[in-house]
């Protein structure tokens, strides 16, 4: 019986006991319990720095207007090498008869991959359908990658030729590595470089300032429709006739 008398007054006290302690240590007990469910800083940093992409390289879009000064060197320093440039000449309905799905999505995933290597050459863009002007200047075909190396000439030098392959591409068998390596692997080279006349910036034609005014002919002759060829050899042979 005294024993269980001497429990009772045993918890009692250590109740009245627990009871008188601060306010201000039960707050920061629950305080540092809360904290402790909160996550910190430091767990979330790997998540963030993980998450962190390149940044994607800009793609310039040709047109008439601007592709001789985007083929113009932007450096001064020839130490630096030649600048080069890989160019999707592309097309819709019209130039590629809608077949060049395939070559286009390969193009634009590709665009992310040569963002990562610093060595990657500018990249442009040419559309046929939205400039048929340049693509006649141009004389090209579509689906291709034009590969340009401008070299960059000092002050007391020349000019040096410009390097031109055009790289065909198949539209139902284009994959995005394909584009890559054109770069990676320099696969542009497995194809001769063009030194024709129709050379946009060393040709015969460009030197003599006649590829532009040439490329409006051609120009003029794709935009008449194919009836009105016709109907004008028709009259041409009654005339002669």
């Amino acid at each position: 019986m005294h024993a269980y008398l001497l429990l009772c007054l045993a918890l009692s006290s250590l109740t009245f006991a627990e009871d008188q302690k601060p306010l201000k240590e039960k707050a920061q007990g629950w305080f540092d319990k809360a904290k402790s469910y909160i996550p910190t800083a430091a767990a979330t940093a790997p998540i963030d720095a993980g998450a962190s992409k390149v940044a994607e390289k800009a793609v310039a879009t040709f047109t008439p207007e601007n592709w001789q000064t985007l083929l113009k060197p932007k450096s001064s320093e020839p130490s630096r090498g030649p600048e080069e440039w890989m160019i999707l000449v592309s097309g819709g309905n019209k130039s590629c008869f809608g077949e060049c799905g395939m070559v286009e999505k390969a193009w634009k995933q590709s665009i992310s991959l040569l963002s990562a290597d610093p060595t990657s050459p500018f990249l442009g863009y040419l559309n046929c359908d939205k400039s048929p002007l340049l693509c006649s200047i141009w004389a090209t075909g579509v689906p291709s990658v034009w590969h340009y190396s401008i070299p960059i000439a000092s002050v007391s030098q020349s000019q040096a030729p410009t390097t031109l392959h055009i790289v065909p591409l198949k539209t139902n068998d284009t994959s995005t590595q394909d584009i890559v390596k054109i770069h990676s692997e320099k696969t542009y080279t497995k194809v001769p470089a063009y030194e024709g006349m129709f050379h946009p910036i060393d040709g015969a034609l460009a030197k003599t300032g006649l590829l532009v005014p040439l490329g409006y002919v051609f120009y003029g002759f794709s935009a008449v429709p194919s009836w009105m060829f016709m109907i004008g050899i028709s009259f041409l042979s009654r005339t002669i006739m």
